[in-house]
């Protein structure tokens, strides 16, 4: 987790946070459909929306080079910009399919990107927010891949492809995502063996969170962390359209059906 700390106040309105829209996959005719249903879900939530969260793996891929970032998604860009133009606060999140995300968000749209989960502390109650990959015990395999992608040297040698043979190439290695076959079964509930469920306890036994709130895992979770804090799972929409909503009342994980 990185040092830095968001404090928010409600002022009688709510925070949203969703994850996993891997906009681009898994072919662009569903993906401009889900594009569309999430441009309604933020209309409908605009009114009453003192922050929204973005929590990873937006992107089924990008990429910032120097000078180009992966064509589409503009009815989508457009939206958020429109949303932060109305002062409603927006926070990135980088995931595993976009963590090569750098400066664009911020520099053009004023929107701040992090690349670690953060602490947000809303009145009385501290929360702990990122994708979660690469959290937890196990998945060594894809540590270790991580390690190699943002290594800075596999980033400057990446970013001397030409733009349309990086993307191409990406695009077939996303291909082959979880996300993009869902027959592999996504929806097993793994119990005790729920990775980040294990990390949410952990951090909880040193470092006390109201509430805990990753992606990644691409099913809708609530589960109990010790006695008095709660880990959710954002899921995903690609099929369940799920989302986070914290007001005064609490939390409730909730799935958008417009």
């Amino acid at each position: 987790m990185t040092n830095e700390t968001l404090d928010i106040s409600l002022d009688g309105k709510s925070l949203y946070f969703a994850s996993d829209f891997h906009l681009g996959a898994p072919d662009p005719i569903k993906s401009k459909e889900r594009e569309k249903r999430i441009i309604r879900w933020l209309d409908s939530i605009a009114d009453d929306a003192r922050a929204i969260f973005l929590v990873g793996d937006i992107f089924d891929f990008w990429f910032e080079y120097g000078e180009v970032i992966p064509k589409g998604f503009i009815p989508f860009i457009s939206k958020i910009s429109q949303l932060r133009d109305q002062n409603i606060p927006i926070y990135f999140f980088t995931g595993n399919h976009d963590l090569w995300m750098k400066t664009y968000f911020t520099e053009e749209l004023g929107i701040p990107v992090f690349h670690e989960p953060i602490q947000v502390s809303v009145g009385k109650k501290v929360l702990m927010v990122g994708h979660g990959d690469g959290l937890g015990p196990g998945d060594e395999s894809y540590k270790l891949l991580k390690k190699v992608f943002t290594n800075p040297f596999s980033k400057w040698l990446f970013r001397w492809f030409h733009p349309d043979l990086g993307i191409k190439i990406a695009k077939a290695w996303s291909g082959r995502s979880r996300i993009s076959n869902l027959e592999k079964n996504e929806g097993q509930f793994l119990g005790e063996k729920e990775w980040l469920w294990q990390y949410c306890k952990e951090v909880e036994v040193t470092n006390h969170h109201d509430f805990y709130i990753f992606g990644h895992r691409h099913l809708p979770l609530e589960l109990p962390v010790g006695d008095s804090s709660t880990y959710y799972n954002l899921g995903e929409w690609v099929s369940q359209n799920t989302f986070l909503k914290i007001d005064q009342e609490g939390a409730s994980l909730t799935e958008f059906k417009g």
